[in-house]
């Protein structure tokens, strides 16, 4: 069970070009699942398993981004050099004020559309099991995936990221040890073509 003295918050990445998508194509982030957007669809899942707060980092096609989140308890932040790769993003968020005190924050990628909330909550489990000083993250069939909570010892470094370096050189670099959790297929999931989208079940739209 989540131990209440360890707080987690949530960093969810929605500023991406959507290169793979193609020249002036539909966002990925905007195709609807269920009837619903994707991006929001991946909130809405996020703020059901409690991670909070909810910090939604914005770029590229910002305003059809919250456009689609609209209503929803989320702290948004926009980077205005998200042309540069995910690190400056994911800097972006964890230099938001409302995490700066949280244990842990779990980051989840906009474009996950089998992650549920009860994925969340195992891995939220698993990092309160574990004190909340190991790496917890998402795996299936022995390859690491994602969403991945990162501990609190690692979050200055992970404000100071820039340009496309992820937190997997960090989490390789640190000594913390790693937790994976296999919730199966959908930690490998993400929606980065025309034909994964339509695959996963997703209606293009925007």
């Amino acid at each position: 069970m989540p131990d209440p003295k360890i707080s987690i918050g949530s960093v969810i990445l929605a500023a991406g070009q959507a290169r793979r998508m193609g020249p002036g194509g539909s966002h990925k982030l905007l195709a609807e699942f269920d009837g619903t957007p994707l991006i929001r669809r991946t909130a809405e899942t996020v703020l059901s398993a409690s991670v909070l707060p909810a910090v939604v980092v914005t770029g590229h096609r910002r305003r059809e981004i919250e456009d689609a989140l609209r209503g929803l308890d989320l702290r948004l932040r926009f980077n205005a050099g998200y042309g540069s790769g995910m690190g400056s993003s994911l800097a972006c968020g964890f230099r938001d004020e409302g995490l700066r005190d949280r244990d842990g924050v779990l980051v989840m990628l906009g474009d996950m559309p089998a992650i549920t909330p009860d994925h969340v909550e195992r891995l939220v489990t698993a990092f309160c099991r574990h004190g909340g000083s190991a790496v917890v993250r998402a795996s299936s069939d022995g390859h690491p995936g994602n969403p991945v909570i990162i501990p609190k010892a690692l979050h200055d470094l992970m404000r100071n990221l820039s340009g496309d370096h992820g937190a997997r050189s960090l989490i390789r670099q640190s000594a913390l040890p790693v937790v994976d959790i296999d919730i199966g297929p959908a930690a490998l999931l993400d929606v980065d073509t025309v034909e994964a989208v339509k695959q996963a079940g997703g209606i293009l739209k925007g």
